[in-house]
């Protein structure tokens, strides 16, 4: 028949349409996730982050590691002051 147009494309057309927007809409999305920043890696990369509920904190592990005899006093101490900077002397 005259007139229509694509000359009558069977149903194998449309499954590789939608198959086309699906990949396509999976990709934008992947995109964006990859390269919005996310949760747990906001901040600064040097700054020191609050623990989550739960875990230690980076100056609680540090004076684990004194009582335990990881560390000697001295290192304490300058890792302390370290982290004591990083976190805006809180």
């Amino acid at each position: 028949m005259m007139g229509w147009y694509g000359g009558g494309n069977g149903g194998s057309a449309w499954i590789f349409m939608g198959l086309f927007w699906v990949v396509l809409i999976a990709v934008i999305i992947w995109l964006v996730v990859r390269l919005l920043p996310s949760s747990t890696n906001s901040g600064h990369a040097g700054a020191v982050s609050q623990p989550a509920p739960g875990q230690e904190s980076p100056v609680d592990i540090l004076d684990r590691r004194l009582a335990s005899g990881e560390v000697d006093l001295e290192t304490y101490q300058q890792q302390r002051a370290a982290l004591v900077a990083a976190r805006g002397g809180r």
